[in-house]
């Protein structure tokens, strides 16, 4: 009969038909990106996928799904939340060099630490290497 099939998109940046598309460099861009697309929609804008003028390897929803699944397997605690919002909404990931912000600090790392493996496999990141990430030249 009339049934319609919706067709799936891939977000594999290493298909052919990608190219355009422009993972997030970390973690924390693409955190402040879902935020501000929360707070978009929130404030009653509409969304078209891959109407942006970069196109991103996932929807908000995506990122909403990972935080959720996380929450739910009890690796992100209610307090992270707190945390991720709060910054998310300033724009800024908190100090450890500030007394008040240590302990969010903390509870920020772990959350883009436990974010960051699933991001990756997922290809809303980039993948670095642990050369990358722990800058070698820095450990003496």
């Amino acid at each position: 009969m009339g049934e319609s099939r919706i067709k799936s998109v891939s977000y594999n940046i290493d298909d052919a038909d990608n190219k355009d598309v422009i993972p997030f460099d970390n973690v924390e861009e693409a955190w402040f990106w879902f935020l501000a697309a929360q707070q978009a929609r929130n404030d009653g804008a509409r969304f078209v996928a891959g109407s942006g003028s970069v196109l991103r390897p996932c929807e908000p929803v995506d990122i909403l799904k990972i935080l959720d699944g996380l929450h739910r397997k009890r690796l992100l605690m209610r307090d992270h939340l707190l945390v991720l919002r709060h910054y998310g909404r300033r724009n800024m990931a908190p100090d450890s060099r500030r007394a008040k912000e240590v302990r969010a600090a903390r509870l920020w790392g772990e959350a883009m630490d436990r974010f960051e493996p699933i991001m990756e496999s997922k290809g809303i990141i980039y993948r670095h290497s642990w050369v990358s990430k722990y800058d070698i030249g820095t450990i003496a």
